[in-house]
């Protein structure tokens, strides 16, 4: 099994202990991009969930504390395909 095996059907900042979707919660999948295949919990969200996101992750072009960026599918809400990494926050 390899990392994006491993990753795949995860919940985007989940605990380790805790880390598969929930029946009572909304999700979209992420698509392409280094966060590739995990799910983004979307439940409280107006309309479903957000149309960009900006994700921190370790393993982005800008290492630890950069972010993803995805932004939501015209054709199915359900899926946020990735745009690109930006830098943290200083």
């Amino acid at each position: 099994m390899d990392e994006a095996d491993f990753m795949r059907g995860r919940v985007y900042g989940a605990d380790h202990d805790d880390w598969g979707p929930r029946p009572d919660r909304a999700y979209a999948e992420l698509v392409g991009g280094p966060l590739d295949g995990l799910l983004l919990d979307v439940t409280d969200r107006a309309d479903g969930a957000p149309h960009e996101v900006a994700l921190t992750t370790e393993i982005g072009r800008y290492g630890p504390g950069g972010r993803a960026l995805y932004a939501r599918r015209p054709s199915d809400a359900r899926r946020f395909d990735w745009r690109g990494d930006a830098p943290g926050a200083p």
